[in-house]
């Protein structure tokens, strides 16, 4: 009898899989704006309760530390439970957080529900990762996962307008967080209705009533049903951290999780403070989600390039070149534009620059590490890089708060971004290692 992973691999996708991955899609892009709604309601806040830009800076950057925490945690419980649970219960972790959000009346206490936010954030990057790998077939899974990718950016495109639009016409920075729990709601009967636990999941961990679930699905994918679940599969050797800083690794691991962090804190840097700085320069809040709205185009344009490209040329070159350029976006970004239209078109260029970069390192880390190492390697740095993410905006709001003006702060955290192109550039890697 044949493996029905096998089948889902090698046939045609169905309407139903496509449909899992569209929702997966929303998904990722509900978490773009979910992210960057406290970006969009900053300058409200910042106005309504007189705080400083140190204690903005926190605030902005509480839902990364807890996007962090639920990467690990409930990625991990992702794989004991399932996807589907697991993004349901991410889901109901969302819409309270962002419905408590809209209820906060203090720093602290806006800080404790954009953290509990971000549990649920991070939980759900890991579970539709799973959700779109598995439920592709092998001809389409990396043009599925790099749509899915898509989603985040163009959610914060999306999200960014309306964000606009309801800054304009309520006047309450609240209404943003009232609007991210309802569409947060709204889409869990979508996922309880066309999202089915995946096929791969239930061979592996094989829970009561799996062949039952399973032949469920073939049904409803118009294939045949089985009579018996397949073999069970053979038991792995459980990875080590040590492997990672073993002679030949450590020297690989290390650079790449450094890479990364310093082009996270250059990019929550640029994303997290851009519509409170468009926004002390003198324009409206609703103006200045606008420009957010820029960047995220660029940001979503970069991507798809860097996707088009790494087709031709090396990733890592590509990548490298996407990080230096970018830094120089961010730089100039600060450097007296005074207009909204120059306002917007810097952000987009720096949005084009660093999003892309952001893109194409993922693909730099899985040719880095052996398939053995490749999952436990990618989410240390990754992990470890959420740090950075946190820092940039903490770091901003604190130069902002000690009097440096926007020129040389732009300039400082652009050197997050610059440094990691250069670190990027030390790394050496066999190619075999992409098998």
């Amino acid at each position: 009898m044949e493996d029905p992973r096998a089948i889902i691999a090698r046939e045609p996708m169905h309407i139903r899989q496509m449909l899992a991955i569209a929702i997966a899609t929303a998904l990722n892009a509900l978490d773009g704006f979910d992210v960057l709604s406290i970006s969009f309601a900053a300058p409200g806040i910042a106005k309504d309760w007189g705080i400083n830009r140190a204690a903005l800076g926190l605030v902005l950057s509480m839902e990364l530390f807890g996007m962090g925490i639920g990467a690990l945690l409930l990625g991990t419980i992702a794989d004991r439970i399932g996807r589907r649970p697991t993004i349901l219960g991410c889901l109901v972790v969302m819409a309270i957080g962002m419905g408590l959000a809209s209820t906060a009346s203090s720093v602290p206490m806006l800080s404790a529900f954009r953290l509990f936010t971000g549990l649920g954030i991070g939980g759900m990057l890991a579970a539709t990762n799973a959700i779109v790998a598995e439920c592709s077939n092998a001809r389409r899974r990396n043009l599925s996962v790099a749509i899915m990718t898509g989603g985040y950016p163009m959610g914060a495109v999306l999200g960014g307008s309306l964000a606009g639009w309801l800054l304009a016409a309520t006047g309450r920075w609240q209404s943003v967080f009232e609007f991210g729990a309802v569409i947060t709601t709204l889409f869990i009967p979508l996922v309880l209705w066309l999202v089915p636990e995946t096929i791969a999941f239930l061979c592996h961990k094989r829970p009561a009533g799996a062949l039952e679930r399973i032949n469920r699905t073939m049904v409803r994918q118009g294939r045949a049903p089985l009579a018996e679940l397949p073999p069970r599969d053979a038991v792995k050797a459980g990875f080590s951290l040590t492997q990672l800083f073993a002679p030949g690794m450590a020297a690989v691991t290390l650079l790449l999780t450094l890479s990364y962090f310093g082009h996270m804190m250059t990019f929550y840097f640029l994303v997290k403070w851009i519509p409170k700085i468009v926004t002390d320069l003198g324009f409206a809040p609703a103006l200045a989600s606008g420009v957010l709205v820029w960047a995220n185009v660029g940001g979503a344009t970069g991507a798809v390039t860097m996707s088009l490209l790494t087709q031709k040329l090396g990733v890592r070159s590509l990548v490298v070149c996407s990080m230096l350029c970018g830094a120089v976006a961010v730089a100039v970004f600060g450097q007296g534009f005074s207009t909204l239209g120059s306002l917007s078109a810097i952000a987009c260029v720096a949005g084009f620059f660093t999003n892309g970069a952001t893109a194409g390192l993922y693909a730099v880390l899985a040719q880095s590490f052996p398939a053995s190492l490749r999952a436990g390697g990618t989410g240390l740095v990754i992990g470890l890089g959420r740090a950075g993410a946190a820092s940039g905006p903490i770091v901003a709001g604190l130069l902002f708060s000690a009097g440096w003006g926007l020129s040389t702060v732009a300039l400082t955290l652009a050197c997050g971004t610059a440094a990691g192109g250069i670190v990027l550039g030390l790394v050496r890697y066999r190619e075999t290692n992409v098998a």
